[in-house]
């Protein structure tokens, strides 16, 4: 690899964690190791063809261009935390993949059928990813983390909801969204 293109693969690399908060590279090796995938499978259910994967691990391409494809690799996360805390058996997240696989994406701000309730309601989940999402869209965790530093001492719950929402994990972020609701 010449000069130029290891400052294009390092510049990608850059940019992939100020939108998806690590390189895509790191995040899906971490998905495959967590999930028991090899690069086929998590590329199938991504919606992703296995070339286009391999260019976002290596850096030769930066940005998912697909919503939908951000959203299953959100929820692929979602399922591979729960697996690793035991709250889903390694049968259920083999379930889990083939639904995420056909799940169109959606955000709840368009409150498509693929993330409400069956009241119709977003789930908090879903509500709680969709903030992550938004936050980890504008800045890497570790900004995030400096800029709620730089608040805590005029605002400390400012700093926390931006502690817990654009660098911490879901569960937590679930927690804190129940406990200030009424």
């Amino acid at each position: 690899m010449d000069t130029a293109q290891q400052e294009a693969t390092a510049r990608a690399r850059e940019l992939q964690r100020s939108w998806y908060g690590e390189p895509l590279g790191a995040l899906f090796r971490r998905l495959i190791d967590d999930l028991g995938l090899n690069q086929a499978r998590l590329a199938a259910v991504l919606g992703l063809s296995a070339p286009m994967l391999s260019q976002l691990m290596s850096g030769q391409r930066a940005k998912i261009g697909n919503p939908a494809v951000v959203q299953r690799v959100q929820a692929l996360q979602e399922l591979a935390g729960q697996v690793a805390d035991g709250s889903v058996s390694a049968a259920e997240a083999t379930d889990r993949m083939d639904e995420i696989k056909k799940s169109q994406g959606g955000s709840v701000l368009t409150a498509g059928s693929q993330t409400t309730t069956s009241g119709g309601a977003p789930t908090v989940r879903r509500v709680v990813r969709e903030i992550q999402s938004l936050l980890r869209s504008v800045a890497a965790a570790g900004d995030i983390i400096e800029a709620a530093d730089s608040l805590a001492p005029a605002h400390p719950e400012l700093a926390e909801f931006l502690r817990v929402y654009g660098a911490g994990r879901t569960a937590d972020a679930v927690a804190h969204y129940e406990s200030h609701q009424n």
